[in-house]
């Protein structure tokens, strides 16, 4: 939780120019700067970077934000990671948080019983780093010590330098082995740190180390730290592997095992291979084929689909042939679905009953595996597959049965011409026409257009007087003090912009310093789980095509005039359109009053 006073500060500091430029070349561009967006594929720049309202825009795809947006979209960072990177950036020091739960959950530990939770306070991430990373090192002096556990990496292929490369460890059995890696394992201070990341579990007075006589895999995130570990027994017994809990550090949904130092590896090869564990990704890599990432234990996420996608366009799926595999790559091409555009490219490669990507790759070698990844079924391919497996083409029932499975996974398609060439493919496979199928799947998702601005001074485009006056809130904030609040009284509910308005208003009233304080940034910044932020992100961007010539004030102030004229034209009609009898007194004063105006 970092304070909302010092996120002000931190991007009143930063210039989003320079934040942005340090990870793709801007170009000067008028009173902006451009680029080609690192967020899609394309040849003409659309990225365009505002230095005096401190956002960025692609007019291609959408993409909008600010500084910390752009840590988070770029670099897959969450936001306290990038709100840390760029005070880095800036010499400032986040502020150290106090947060503890009443109650804290198994994965995490039970506290009730420590006695100084004043402590917390001074654990800051880079100590749980820290401690990560010492752990780390005690795993790997573990390793050579056990000739167990070196055994068993040599009986599964593993060479000593690979074995290094990926920082390989082994945990002792012992219940508190981790006691030897540090001095003040059992002071309270360490005890709750060791809790947070994950490493021990502490049960009132009990304290044990949860990785015991396991192999050990460091996780590592997209700035080369640290931030977990996975364990994989090497005996009989369950969990086979045991990742670490979710900490303040590591969310399993948003990390990809070995993306970190495959990313060089993934951009030469112009493809990454999705596996899902630990030893497919180091097999692989040992036979020369690097560009691999493995999930941690659960299906692949959203947010890992799209890590991915910014890295490269060409996304392979490969997963065992059984029927787990199979339910695997379904997930995947579920969580895929609404992120696909057509430059992207998946496909899902299945092996053998009985086989895995380690033990294939070893049995037949890099040249063979590789051959095979040419063969991979394209995600349409298998989509179709799998929806028609189940049922009987040759009855009218099964074809509309295979309509009705197809219809919600094509609506959530946004690419025009895969969805198109989809759409046509169902078609035959239902054997009715193009304007039915349509008709039938009613997609609702349009494609993005690219917006094409015109190049006199003045680019506004036709706009309605609330999207003018959302627009110059967004700019200016302080406006909110000149706001007529005769506008708010009746929304209709039907009207997106109103009801934007309405909403945008009441949060400004809420954060008083936001209006009060002058901001060099977007304010869109502290509204990031507002229901109309992308309709306010689209007016937004409109300010990169205005005329630096523009009196906002005016304009503001113009905006309010029509709305209320409209207003008042609007209520002199309801008010005619009633007999004078009808009339109550007080109607009849108003209608005298707004015939006057």
């Amino acid at each position: 939780m970092i304070p909302q006073p010092f996120i002000v500060d931190l991007l009143n500091r930063i210039d989003i120019v320079d934040a942005i430029d340090r990870y793709i070349p801007l170009k000067k561009a008028g009173a902006n700067f451009v680029a080609c967006c690192p967020f899609h594929n394309e040849k003409t720049p659309s990225f365009t970077v505002s230095q005096s309202k401190q956002f960025y825009h692609c007019f291609g795809c959408g993409a909008h934000g600010n500084a910390v947006g752009f840590m988070m979209e770029y670099s897959g960072l969450s936001f306290v990671e990038a709100v840390t990177q760029l005070a880095e950036y800036a010499g400032m020091q986040v502020p150290a948080t106090t947060s503890v739960p009443a109650k804290q959950s198994d994965n995490f530990g039970n506290f009730e019983s420590l006695q100084d939770i004043s402590s917390y306070a001074e654990i800051s991430a880079q100590d749980l780093l820290n401690v990560l990373q010492t752990a780390a090192k005690f795993y790997k002096s573990q390793l050579k010590k056990s000739d167990k556990a070196i055994a068993y990496l040599k009986k599964r292929g593993l060479s000593g330098q690979t074995a290094a490369r990926f920082g390989i460890g082994y945990a002792p059995s012992g219940w508190q082995g981790l006691s030897e890696a540090f001095a003040d394992y059992k002071l309270e201070r360490m005890r709750s740190i060791l809790s947070q990341v994950g490493l021990v579990i502490v049960d009132h007075d009990k304290q044990y180390d949860r990785f015991r006589d396991r192999i050990m895999f460091p996780i590592v995130n997209l700035k080369g730290n640290i931030i977990g570990f996975g364990g994989r027994i090497i005996d009989e017994g369950e969990p086979k592997y045991l990742n670490s809990p979710e900490t303040t550090l590591f969310e399993k949904g948003r990390e990809l095992y070995h993306l970190f130092s495959a990313r060089r590896a993934i951009r030469e090869s112009d493809r990454v291979i999705v596996v899902e564990g630990y030893m497919d990704v180091i097999a692989l890599s040992q036979h020369g084929i690097d560009y691999t990432v493995a999930t941690l234990g659960t299906a692949i996420t959203s947010f890992q689909i799209q890590r991915l996608m910014r890295q490269t366009d060409n996304i392979v799926f490969c997963f065992d042939g059984d029927n787990a595999g199979r339910k695997a790559a379904w997930r995947a091409l579920e969580n895929s679905l609404e992120f696909l555009s057509d430059n992207k490219y998946l496909s899902f490669l299945f092996l053998p009953e009985g086989e895995d990507p380690d033990s294939y790759v070893s049995r037949h070698g890099k040249e063979f595996f590789e051959q095979q990844l040419t063969h991979a079924l394209p995600l349409s391919e298998f989509m179709f597959k799998e929806l028609c497996g189940s049922i009987n083409l040759q009855t009218s029932e099964g074809r509309a049965k295979l309509i009705n499975k197809a219809k919600p996974l094509l609506q959530q398609i946004k690419a025009p011409a895969l969805v198109s060439i989809m759409l046509k493919r169902l078609k035959d496979l239902a054997g009715i026409d193009q304007n039915q199928i349509e008709g039938l799947v009613q997609l609702n998702s349009k494609p993005i257009q690219k917006t094409h601005r015109k190049k006199n001074n003045d680019t506004r485009k036709v706009t309605t007087p609330y999207r003018r006056i959302i627009m110059m809130l967004l700019s200016r904030p302080d406006y909110l003090i000149k706001l007529d609040r005769k506008l708010l009284v009746q929304c209709d509910e039907n009207d997106s912009e109103q009801n934007a308005l309405k909403a945008l208003v009441d949060l400004l009233d809420e954060h008083a310093y936001l209006v009060e304080s002058p901001l060099t940034h977007s304010v869109l910044t502290y509204f990031n789980d507002f229901s109309y932020k992308e309709l306010l992100e689209n007016i937004e961007s409109e300010v990169l095509e205005w005329s630096d010539k523009i009196d906002l004030e005016e304009e503001f102030m113009g905006a309010q005039r029509l709305l209320l004229q409209a207003q008042r034209n609007h209520r002199k009609a309801e008010l005619h359109s009633k007999s004078l009898a009808q009339l109550t007194d007080e109607e009849k004063q108003e209608l005298k009053q707004l015939t006057s105006l």
